[in-house]
């Protein structure tokens, strides 16, 4: 020891260092002394072990570090290179969306909500099917059931919920099967308004993308209330409110608890669960619903039992839906008074929902009733206010079946229901209801047109011949005034359809359409006033502000006809309710006044007839043209206009006609009294028998009678 060999200096600036540890601040050198020093200092603890044993031992030591290390050093490698790489996949496919600066919500397309004349809701027109709403508008549990089913951490997520995802995986694989997605409400939302329904790695990265950039613009409460404006519901129906109207026929402001657990539901998949296609499995949803919000305390126990105790009802289609005609005229002529619809509105109309209810069970009952006999399977009716405001409007028997809407669109020709502008036009010529014409045969260029029963009746005074609607007389009058100026009074009245200026105009072989034909018979009921049909008073944007006003008097075509010639007109057409075709369809207490219409071989009947302060038409017939079994103006469509005008008159006060000084309803002769040698069995131009005439042989009177 003397020679100091082994020994080791102090080391001041340095911590004590334990035998057997290693200063890593000493050099290689000092290392190696250090190591031999320890080596000493340590005999009596490595005595009795083999050298080689003791490097074995140490190299294991150093060899299980070392894969430990590299093993960690690799791992770390990995992530940050897998970070790389989702980073820039991120990058590549957000650079497919637009700049996230000039990133908008696209606007939600509008809706047109319809309203009746008493403020209800007709129909709601537009591509969602229903208006936007308010989250603020809607009962608190409506809200809270579609966070209960579809995203119970909405409230706590970014946007993306890490531990909805796990959750939904680890329930997935145990199931065996995609039994629950882990899309947020935030990112279903985002599919909707930016991306297309593809199931795609790409499509979610941007989805994931979306919903980041929309819990950073958007609170909780406006992100849920573009959810439920958005979302799909089946049955056309876009957002809670259309979908609250199309399932229950009501606002979604006015929901039940349990139809608002079925609406939530629904959203899952709305072919499947939608409640009028598949009520047992809506309904079996809505019970998780509750389930759901019951658990997470968004409504109480008590709320649970009377929600879980009366279970939601679908409403049922009332009627035939002719409404929907009424609309969709609404939808033709709106274009008229607003440009670009941007935003929701709001469109008031003339129609009444009990006129039209009156008016669609008028037409569809006597359709089940006796179409198949008749061979009738459809039919229109028009009823508007003398100043052209229209109160009904009935397209067809069926609207889901056909959406063809026959009142506004189809022309047919009206047969007899034409004379009054024959019968105007020769009573402005200076003829009077007693001037008299020969009821006798006629023939022009080899035309030879008959009366209803082939006969003929001599001297007729005016008044009854349009009453009875003799052809033969119509037609000679036509020729008498001339053709040209018939259509220029039907014109003049509002007849828009082309006309042509023929023999055979005086028989309506010329089409129009119920609507221009009713609309043109308001001149009578007026007073002599042309009108222009109406149905739009006011458009306004959903928050109230007005866009169109209709304003007063507008449509107003003037006068077209002298009160005089008005006041003959309307006795003569009041004739018909006494004596003439109509006579089935009078109506206790009330002025009425009007004309049927037949078309050769029964192919179209009509009856367009008026009070003081309504007018209306029907039309029946066939789509195809088909011949009917012998459909008459006078009775079919006049048994259908005397039903509607029963419930659309009823509790209203009598009204009487312009020229109401020389008739009323009391002061008429009287079928079958004195001096009065004429009855109606409602057909077109019957008459009481008389001796038989040539060309009038008794069975037809028969015929006539008895229906055959």
């Amino acid at each position: 020891m003397a020679n100091g060999r082994g020994r080791r200096e102090p080391v001041f600036d340095a911590p004590a260092v334990d035998a057997g540890e290693t200063d890593i601040r000493l050099s290689p050198e000092d290392r190696s002394g250090g190591r031999m020093a320890r080596r000493g200092a340590s005999g009596e603890r490595n005595a009795g072990k083999p050298p080689a044993r003791r490097k074995v031992k140490k190299a294991r030591r150093r060899g299980g570090r070392s894969l430990l290390s590299r093993l960690f050093y690799a791992g770390i490698v990995m992530c940050l290179w897998g970070v790389i790489a989702v980073g820039g996949v991120v990058a590549y496919y957000a650079a497919q969306l637009p700049p996230i600066d000039q990133l908008t919500v696209p606007k939600r397309p509008p809706n047109i909500a319809i309203m009746a004349s008493d403020g209800t809701l007709l129909a709601n027109r537009g591509e969602t099917g229903g208006r936007n709403v308010s989250i603020k508008e809607l009962p608190p549990y409506l809200p809270k059931a579609f966070v209960a089913i579809e995203d119970r951490r909405f409230y706590q997520h970014f946007g993306i919920d890490p531990i909805g995802i796990t959750r939904a995986m680890m329930r997935n694989v145990t199931g065996g099967g995609v039994a629950q997605g882990g899309s947020t409400l935030t990112q279903q939302l985002a599919k909707n308004l930016f991306l297309t329904h593809e199931r795609t790695a790409s499509r979610k990265i941007q989805e994931a993308i979306l919903s980041l950039w929309l819990e950073r613009n958007f609170t909780k409460d406006q992100i849920l209330e573009l959810y439920m404006n958005r979302v799909y519901f089946g049955a056309g129906a876009y957002g809670v409110e259309a979908a609250a109207q199309r399932y229950y026929g009501k606002s979604a402001r006015n929901l039940s608890l349990a139809e608002a657990a079925v609406l939530a539901g629904v959203v899952q998949s709305p072919s499947r669960l939608a409640p009028n296609r598949n009520p047992k499995a809506a309904q079996d949803r809505a019970e998780l619903v509750i389930a759901a919000m019951n658990e997470q305390g968004l409504i109480t126990p008590g709320m649970t039992k009377t929600a879980l105790g009366t279970p939601a009802e679908p409403t049922k289609p009332k009627g035939a839906g002719s409404a929907n005609y009424a609309a969709d005229y609404v939808m033709d002529v709106l274009d008229d008074f607003v440009g670009t619809i941007e935003s929701d509105i709001v469109v008031s109309t003339t129609i009444d929902p009990t006129m039209q209810a009156a008016g669609e069970r008028s037409l569809v009952d006597e359709l089940n009733a006796k179409g198949q006999k008749f061979n009738v399977s459809q039919g229109a009716l028009v009823a508007m206010q003398p100043d052209g405001a229209l109160r009904a409007l009935v397209g067809g028997r069926n609207y889901e079946t056909s959406q063809f809407n026959r009142a506004t669109v189809a022309r047919r020709q009206p047969g007899s229901s034409f004379k009054p502008f024959v019968y105007l036009t020769a009573i402005e010529q200076g003829l009077t209801p007693d001037t008299v014409r020969e009821d006798s045969p006629v023939r022009y260029k080899g035309w030879a047109p008959e009366n209803y029963d082939h006969g003929y009746r001599g001297p007729v005074q005016l008044r009854d011949a349009l009453a009875l609607s003799l052809n033969t007389i119509a037609v000679k009058l036509g020729l008498e005034v001339g053709p040209k100026a018939v259509v220029q009074t039907a014109q003049r009245l509002g007849i828009a359809s082309p006309l042509q200026a023929n023999p055979s105009l005086a028989l309506g072989t010329s089409e129009v359409t119920p609507l221009e034909l009713v609309s043109a018979y308001a001149a009578f009921a007026n007073g002599g006033t042309g009108v222009i049909p109406y149905v739009i008073t006011a458009v306004k944007t959903a928050d109230g502000k007005v866009i169109y006003q209709r304003p007063a008097g507008s449509g107003n075509l003037g006068r077209v006809i002298d009160p005089g010639s008005v006041a003959m007109m309307n006795e003569m057409m009041h004739n018909t309710f006494v004596i003439g075709t109509a006579k089935k369809a009078q109506i206790p207490g009330w002025a009425l006044a009007g004309k049927t219409g037949t078309t050769q071989d029964y192919k179209d009947a009509w009856f367009v007839g008026f009070s003081g302060n309504l007018v209306a038409g029907v039309w029946l017939g066939n789509d195809d043209g088909t011949l009917t079994k012998r459909v008459t103006g006078g009775n079919l469509p006049t048994e259908v206009w005397h039903n509607f005008m029963l419930a659309a008159l009823k509790g209203k006060p009598p009204v009487g006609l312009p020229g109401g000084e020389r008739f009323g309803p009391s002061d008429v002769p009287v079928a079958g009294g004195p001096g009065n040698n004429y009855a109606s069995a409602g057909g077109e131009g019957w008459v009481q028998p008389q001796p038989a005439r040539r060309g009038s042989p008794e069975k037809n009177f028969f015929e006539r009678l008895f229906g055959l």
